[in-house]
């Protein structure tokens, strides 16, 4: 045997040591977990032009984007909870932000917490839990960077605030960068880590806080959008009179902020910062995936964006969100998983965010969870064309639900109300289906889809003692016991 083929020999035998020595995670794929806060389907790769989102559609166009994709709940908490802990709403019983869910359940493993038990290095940023002091435990990662907001750093910009109102009714331009407003630092500590060298796979979470109320967008966005450039969303006269009383005491939420701000001609300006926040978040966005590009991860990590829910801005007479409408639940959902995704692929089958959880155990590998509520979505990954019978089902408070198919929209309310829109004809929901015999059938096949049970509302924040010191709660004593 020749010299250099004995050589060749020891090294192709030293690199099968290496490989059979190396660790069974060596090969598996990182995660970006990319997620904004309160952004409705105002993308451009979803159709809506005005918001101008170059960069949320490059990230679309690289892999799967899904056009039929909702939220587990349509507020922060109980849907963040879902897709954190892989079980709805109606499993978990946090039905609201009022509720701590570590101490209400103390034994589900969260998604960051389960990939850092198997190997990966679970960094996460912003605002990936519910943000309030005593919701994001420290045990569920190894590195952790604070939300940085700009709530207080702002005063306030809108003249007719009321007194004792909450201190995100703002909204208006700030005269700041796009990398010196709240979610710029975070971003800044993203570009960070995608620099450094990881031993370890990773799990990256950078949650953004825009475009959540206050709508504080860099004057530079707000000025490029123009006081005519984002319509405000049609608001039908008499929607509400074929909706039941349970859905109309939901669009009642709030209809005192959208009064207010009729009455001083001002919902065109609040849709005009909302969409300049968009545009800030994009831009940020921009940064992350520039970031991913120039370092040494970009062949091998996966890149999931998504938001927490929907955002009304006067669709049946609403304001923000808590309503099991389309324009509460429908998001951006984009996935981008290398060697599974093809380039500028879209599904619309109904999907829920519910799926995530078990989505990236099995792109990553991970041992499966038979707890999870969700399915994988890689079926759809792989041909986002392909039959989907499963629909996504939305909660609101304990037994108000909606199911969401590929046509058609179902609500029950936990009084018995319903609502049935069919969206190939009625995309904007305005006619209620549910009382017409002719859809019988179709109400009987989607109602099949609701939970099974509606657990008892977890114990609110009210009920516990929080040690933020040692992030731990303890149960308060019942009134007239020690």
């Amino acid at each position: 045997m020749s010299g250099q083929a004995a050589a060749a020999r020891l090294s192709l035998l030293a690199a099968c040591v290496w490989l059979t020595a190396a660790p069974a995670h060596a090969a598996r794929p990182n995660v970006l977990f990319l997620s904004v806060d309160d952004m409705n389907d105002w993308v451009g790769a979803l159709g809506y032009a005005p918001a101008r989102t170059p960069n949320i559609d490059r990230l679309a166009a690289r892999g799967a984007l899904f056009a039929n994709a909702h939220a587990p709940s349509p507020k922060c908490n109980p849907s963040r909870t879902a897709i954190l802990s892989g079980l709805r709403p109606s499993t978990s019983g946090i039905y609201g932000n009022g509720e701590w869910w570590k101490p209400n359940l103390p034994k589900v493993v969260m998604l960051p917490r389960y990939f850092k038990d198997n190997g990966y290095y679970a960094a996460g940023g912003g605002k990936v839990f519910h943000h309030t002091p005593g919701f994001n435990p420290p045990d569920s990662w190894d590195e952790y960077f604070d939300l940085q907001d700009d709530l207080k750093s702002a005063g306030f910009l809108v003249p007719y605030r009321r007194p004792n109102h909450l201190t995100s009714f703002d909204w208006g331009p700030l005269d700041r960068a796009d990398m010196e407003m709240g979610d710029g630092a975070t971003v800044r500590w993203a570009e960070e880590f995608l620099a450094r060298k990881h031993e370890r796979p990773f799990f990256l979470a950078v949650g953004l806080f825009q475009p959540h109320l206050p709508f504080y967008a860099p004057r530079a966005q707000y000025d490029a959008v123009g006081p005519d450039e984002a319509p405000v969303p049609p608001d039908k006269p008499g929607d509400l009179d074929d909706v039941p009383p349970a859905g109309r005491r939901m669009a009642a939420f709030r209809t005192n902020d959208l009064e207010l701000i009729l009455e001083h001609g001002d919902l065109d300006d609040v849709v005009r910062a909302y969409t300049a926040c968009i545009r800030h978040a994009d831009a940020l966005i921009g940064r992350l995936l520039d970031a991913l590009d120039a370092g040494a991860y970009a062949q091998n990590t996966i890149v999931v964006f998504w938001s927490d829910h929907g955002y009304h801005f006067g669709e049946k007479h609403h304001f923000a969100k808590n309503t099991l409408w389309e324009r509460s639940s429908r998001v951006p959902l984009a996935i981008v998983a290398p060697g599974v995704t093809r380039p500028q692929t879209v599904s619309t089958r109904p999907v829920s965010l519910l799926n995530l959880y078990p989505t990236l155990l099995d792109l990553c590998g991970l041992p499966p969870r038979a707890a999870l509520e969700g399915v994988s979505l890689r079926p759809l990954l792989e041909d986002p064309k392909r039959e989907w019978a499963r629909p996504a089902v939305m909660t609101f408070g304990r037994g108000n639900h909606a199911v969401r198919s590929e046509r058609y929209r179902y609500i029950r309310y936990a009084d018995g109300g319903e609502e049935l829109y069919d969206h190939a004809r009625d995309p904007g929901e305005w006619t209620n289906l549910a009382a017409d015999p002719a859809y019988a059938a179709v109400i009987e096949r989607h109602a099949r889809r609701l939970p099974a049970g509606n657990a008892p509302a977890a114990l609110p924040k009210s009920a516990f003692e929080f040690d933020p010191q040692s992030y731990s709660w303890r149960r308060k004593p019942k009134a007239g016991k020690p």
